[in-house]
């Protein structure tokens, strides 16, 4: 999926969540980003030939930067948005990021159909004293759930939620600098977990915005990750466990500027624990997916691969991706031995 000349897609479409309409037809949900970098999510009716993606007919937009914390005086956007289909609460779960009047706030709406959205409200953390912190102070990004009721930290069920906290408070007060939470030395920003027992969402999906026992779960480990790491799409059940595709920036961050030029992301995968997904039992120490095409090393932001969501078709495990922050890819996930 390329951009169009609707003005909505001025600066690019990119990052898609994916999903099926009660057809069982195959959707994208792309970034659409207009001009001043204001972002909408959009619906794309994928095109199949032969069992393979090959293009997309829109379908118009879903979610627009309309409530008051989800727009600045000189900033707007629905950004990066992750659906996750929850068949035991019967309805899509979509994370996003709200470039809201202090930046960017992760936050929650769901759906039945992919095509009528009810927003849940910008997530608000529990506080844990043994953080020593508040993870609502802190820009949030990479949201992404679980399909399905996993075992919480006291082991009962629980519907978890992966994100990407990220220490840096310099970006909104000047001076302000780095804090860390309690028992973390490493300022790079990485992958935590964090739970809302399955009771008290079933009865209750605003439930959903409120999570708690919050704990890391991984960190940059590899030079092609070693700037920051992030989820991916929604992790999917494999015998192994949980298999997790997630991003690793490497390169030189410019501070202060939003549209980064000399870093590299790439895509790699960890399986997590089914016992405790907080665990991490193997990961990848080389990327799965480098920048390589063109579309893939020239765009808004250069030299990024940038998977959101994997769907299966006729057995094959398709991953859609966003390229150099300008289109959108997809390529075929195959397993080896």
């Amino acid at each position: 999926m390329s951009p169009s000349d609707d003005p909505l897609e001025a600066e690019g479409v990119l990052n898609p969540a994916s999903g099926r309409t009660e057809d069982g037809t195959l959707h994208l949900l792309p970034r659409l980003v207009a001009e001043g970098n204001v972002s909408r999510v959009g619906l794309a009716e994928v095109t199949l030939e032969g069992g393979v993606p090959t293009g997309v007919t829109r379908r118009g937009v879903v979610l627009a930067p309309d409530a008051g914390w989800e727009r600045g005086k000189n900033n707007a956007g629905v950004e990066d948005p992750r659906v996750t289909w929850i068949p035991s609460l019967g309805q899509y779960v979509m994370s996003y990021v709200a470039y809201g009047p202090l930046g960017p706030r992760a936050a929650l709406a769901v759906s039945a159909d992919l095509r009528e959205w009810r927003r849940l409200g910008p997530l608000q953390f529990e506080y844990q004293p043994d953080l020593d912190t508040d993870l609502n102070l802190f820009p949030n990004k990479d949201v992404v759930h679980f399909p399905e009721p996993v075992p919480g930290p006291d082991g009962e069920p629980a519907y978890a939620m992966l994100h990407r906290p990220m220490w840096d408070l310099g970006w909104f007060r000047p001076g302000e600098g780095v804090h860390l939470p309690a028992g973390v030395s490493d300022e790079r920003p990485g992958i935590w977990i964090s739970y809302v027992p399955a009771a008290e969402a079933e009865a209750d999906l605003t439930a959903l915005t409120r999570p708690r026992r919050h704990r890391l779960v991984a960190l940059s480990e590899h030079p092609w990750e070693c700037l920051k790491i992030g989820a991916g799409p929604a992790p999917v059940r494999v015998e192994e466990g949980w298999l997790l595709i997630h991003h690793g920036v490497s390169g030189r961050m410019e501070p202060s500027v939003d549209q980064q030029q000399h870093v590299s992301y790439a895509a790699g995968a960890m399986i997590l624990d089914p016992a405790d997904p907080a665990r991490v039992l193997a990961r990848s120490a080389e990327p799965l997916m480098a920048p390589e095409t063109e579309e893939e090393r020239s765009g808004t932001v250069p030299n990024v691969v940038f998977p959101t969501a994997v769907e299966e078709i006729d057995g094959v495990r398709y991953v859609f991706y966003g390229m150099a922050d300008a289109h959108i890819g997809v390529a075929r996930l195959e397993r080896t031995d």
